[in-house]
Parts: C-alpha cells; structure tokens; sequence
C-alpha cells in the first residue's frame, strides 16, 4: 500500500534523509543542481512539516512534500530562491507572517510513481489540508509550469506585484517558475468547489483510506495525516 504521512522534520530525521536523497536524485535527472528548497538544514527547523508518501511494505520513499512556517528568524525557501531577483518578494512576505503563513515546497515523486499525481494532486492536496491545522493563515509557492494549474484548483493565485507578473526564471535560466499565493487557508474560497470537498474532508478524517481518481486510473492511498 501507498501511505502518503505526515510528520515534524525535527521528530523523524531517517525519513528526512530518504526525502532528501530522493529529491535530489529527481533534480539531478532534470539537470538541476541548486535548488533552495533540496538543502537539507530544513530537516532541523522546528518550523518544517513533512509529507512523505511510502511503500507500506518494504518503507521505499517514493515522493514528498514540506509544509515550512514563516517567522521572522527563519526565511521560507522561495524568498531565498527569488528575493534577490526582486526584493518585493521580502515585503510580500513579511506582510502575512503576524497571521500566520508559510510555502508548500519541494514536490517530488520517484519514476516509479510518475503519472499517478502523487507529486502534483494528493501532495498539494494533503499539504493544503494539513496547512491550517498547524495554524496558517496563507500559503506560498514557487510552481513549476505543469503544477500552476493544479495551484489554481486548490485556491492559489499567481502573486503578479513580483518578478515579471509572478515569472522568475528558476532554478535555472531555461526553466520559468510562477510566484503563487493561497489568501485563505482555512475557507479555500478561491478553490474548486470538488478540490475543496476533498481537501475538507481530509481535514475531517486526517486517518483514512482513499481510493483516488487520476487521468482514469485509480490510485489507493493510505493518508496518516496527524502527528
């Protein structure tokens, strides 16, 4: 079975290495060497919470996501990525952090699970659900092309007051990544009515099985989403 699990970075250190050597694994195929959110001093911030999907089995990584809280001691990963190209990016975020906001970040699925959507649709899915049980207000996310338009679903708007209308050029010169927020993590009023069904009812039943609808195929998933 497929177990998509959440925990704190600083609670599961062996599961954050597996994370890490799979991301990175993902990105060097891509040709990408430098990735903010691949660095791995996140596995010892208080602030970081981690979606790890796993083969019950046999315990193989195959996939993940981070949840990280801002504050004003601790810099998400796509102010890091992108401020320097654009400093509006640091007021943008700063303006949300007294209500509580953080970035979905580092979304990888291994070859093995490639065209399931467990690294675009449940992973955003959970994260979102996740998001205001640990108390957000607001998301950020640094989106890669193919993932905008499952952003837009789940609520996220493309942030247009930084980089070229929310365009950065990242993490390299031939790859654009879209600036993207999410105003209101509890309601999801900017959602897909079917998108913010479920992710509610994620949040109801953080502990169920799913049998999962995508691109015709079912998926089963075992969500473990409480820590």
């Amino acid at each position: 079975m497929i177990r998509l699990r959440l925990y704190r970075a600083i609670d599961d250190p062996d599961s954050c290495q597996k994370f890490i050597v799979g991301h990175r694994h993902v990105l060097e195929n891509i040709g990408v060497t430098k990735v903010t959110s691949s660095q791995d001093e996140w596995m010892h911030n208080p602030d970081v919470y981690v979606l790890i999907v796993e083969d019950t089995t046999d315990a193989r990584v195959l996939g993940g996501a981070r949840v990280h809280i801002a504050s004003a001691t601790s810099k998400l990963p796509i102010e890091a990525a992108t401020s320097y190209l654009d400093s509006k990016v640091t007021s943008v975020i700063e303006s949300h952090i007294p209500e509580g906001t953080g970035e979905i970040c580092g979304l990888w699925n291994s070859r093995e699970v490639a065209g399931m959507g467990i690294g675009s649709v449940f992973l955003t899915r959970a994260a979102v659900a996740i998001s205001e049980v640990i108390g957000l207000q607001s998301l950020f996310a640094l989106c890669a092309p193919y993932t905008v338009k499952m952003a837009q679903n789940v609520g996220f708007r493309i942030e247009e007051r930084v980089g070229n209308k929310g365009a950065f050029y990242y993490p390299k010169l031939d790859l654009i990544a879209t600036f993207m927020m999410l105003p209101d993590v509890p309601v999801l009023s900017t959602a897909d009515d079917e998108e913010r069904g479920i992710i509610m009812k994620l949040r109801g039943t953080p502990v169920v099985e799913r049998i999962e609808k995508y691109r015709n195929r079912d998926v089963h998933l075992y969500y473990q989403l409480t820590l």
